[in-house]
């Protein structure tokens, strides 16, 4: 059995909605089919959601475009004597989502909750749909095997819960194919939740974890993880191969080709990954697998990526405050992408997403406000548009190629690094440039590495 999931833009048109189905029917084995919303629908839902609270009654008017864009699909591509019991299902949830909206229109307040109810129609709508599209398909309703917890003001998944929830659901029911819509969730008072964006890829994970799956599929609108972003490095090529960690690593400094935190459940369960082209399903695509490389095999650079709009923290401290610094940012969910000593004068450098910055500078000033006062820890300095780059390959720590390489090539160069990894890395090396560098060093590295 497989998990295949179908992000936004595979279930976004009739055209791509018809690849679906093709994909899918040609499995000899039974799969799960894993959906999100219909392309571009969770931003227009939470789009509308603000204007009922703002007091614009033209939420009304995007709910019926919202409806003719599902009934397109449903007319053109369920058989004729399904369309109407779907429909009618269709016409519910829209106005269930209409009642929804109303309410927040008239009390001109947005809940969280409300909005976790309101972004959930677009996995609901869509996996109605393609449980008809496919023939013989089973819709089975993640909302009551997908548990969540509150954690750090967030909904974190409920692991154990789930499990045993999905196997249950999944044992009792006998099917070739199964469809299940991605994302959303319900916590164990039985309120409408989501796994955050993202979400179906996590989904789909959780699925075949929980039942063993012998491959996960990610359907989306790409061939698979590419050496650099190719819409940045024109002559970009796809990966064919990574290890677990080497997928995390590239998501994690700027991949948008899958969601984080998919790889967890089947890396434990050493369940490979496809990375496939809904446009094009004969490209064979980027497997994620657990990869050994042999003693006496040269380390080889996989990908570089980056993320731009980062900034850099940059504290001289004692040694003891130090040690710190990375625990108190990680309490106040501040996500550090490098972390390096700067000089022997005891400064220390981190990069971190810009939206980050004035939460990680406020914590550490509270945090350190009487070693600030008696000179113990010096004022933090902040340098703004930066980019972090990353270049990705596993073990590099045994292998001293890659660092080496990388130094000559910035060597060379006159660009101004800001900071990069410290010595002996593991899996990544990162440079901190400034953001009109950005693509400069992207280029260089690339050149380096894969032209």
């Amino acid at each position: 059995m497989k998990v295949l999931k179908f992000g936004g833009t595979s279930v976004g048109t009739i055209e791509s909605l018809r690849n679906v189905k093709k994909i899918v029917e040609a499995n000899e084995d039974s799969v799960i089919v894993v959906v999100s919303a219909l392309g571009g629908l969770t931003d227009r839902l939470i789009e509308s959601a603000r204007k009922a609270e703002s007091g614009d009654a033209s939420f009304r008017s995007d709910i019926e475009e919202m409806k003719r864009r599902h009934t397109e699909i449903i007319e053109a591509l369920v058989a004729e004597d399904s369309r109407k019991p779907l429909s009618e299902e269709v016409e519910a949830l829209f106005d269930q989502l209409e009642r929804t909206y109303t309410g927040i229109f008239m009390l001109e307040e947005l809940s969280c909750r409300s909005l976790d109810k309101v972004v959930s129609f677009g996995e609901r709508l869509s996996s109605r749909i393609v449980s008809k599209i496919i023939a013989n398909a089973v819709l089975f309703d993640s909302l009551t095997f997908i548990k969540t917890l509150r954690r750090f003001d967030r909904h974190m998944l409920d692991n154990d819960r789930s499990i045993q929830l999905i196997q249950s659901a999944f044992g009792e029911r006998s099917f070739k194919t199964a469809v299940v819509p991605g994302f959303i969730s319900t916590d164990n008072n039985g309120i409408i939740t989501n796994l955050g964006r993202g979400g179906s890829d996590y989904t789909a994970a959780i699925l075949a974890a929980a039942l063993n799956a012998s491959s996960l599929e990610i359907w989306t609108d790409v061939d698979g993880f590419m050496t650099a972003d190719p819409r940045l490095i024109k002559n970009a090529k796809v990966i064919p191969a990574l290890s677990f960690t080497e997928a995390m690593e590239l998501c994690n400094f700027g991949a948008k080709v899958i969601y984080p935190p998919t790889i967890y459940p089947v890396f434990n369960k050493n369940i490979p990954i496809f990375i496939k082209n809904t446009f094009n399903p004969a490209a064979p695509g980027t497997k994620i697998h657990d990869v050994r490389k042999p003693d006496n095999k040269t380390t080889e650079a996989k990908g570089v990526t980056s993320l731009a709009e980062t900034s850099l923290l940059t504290i001289q401290s004692s040694e003891n405050i130090r040690s710190r610094i990375l625990d108190i940012l990680s309490r106040n969910g501040v996500s550090v992408l490098l972390a390096t000593r700067v000089d022997d004068n005891c400064r220390s450098s981190y990069s971190i997403a810009s939206s980050e910055v004035e939460i990680a500078k406020n914590a550490l000033e509270t945090e350190f406000h009487a070693e600030i006062e008696t000179g113990e820890m010096a004022s933090i300095c902040v340098e703004k548009d930066l980019s972090t780059i990353a270049i990705v390959a596993d073990d590099m720590k045994s292998d001293k190629e890659i660092p080496f390489r990388i130094s000559k090539t910035i060597e060379s160069s006159d660009l101004d690094i800001r900071a990069w990894t410290a010595t002996n890395p593991e899996t990544s090396i990162s440079l901190v440039v400034r953001s009109s560098d950005r693509c400069r060093t992207l280029e260089l590295i690339h050149d380096e590495f894969f032209s």
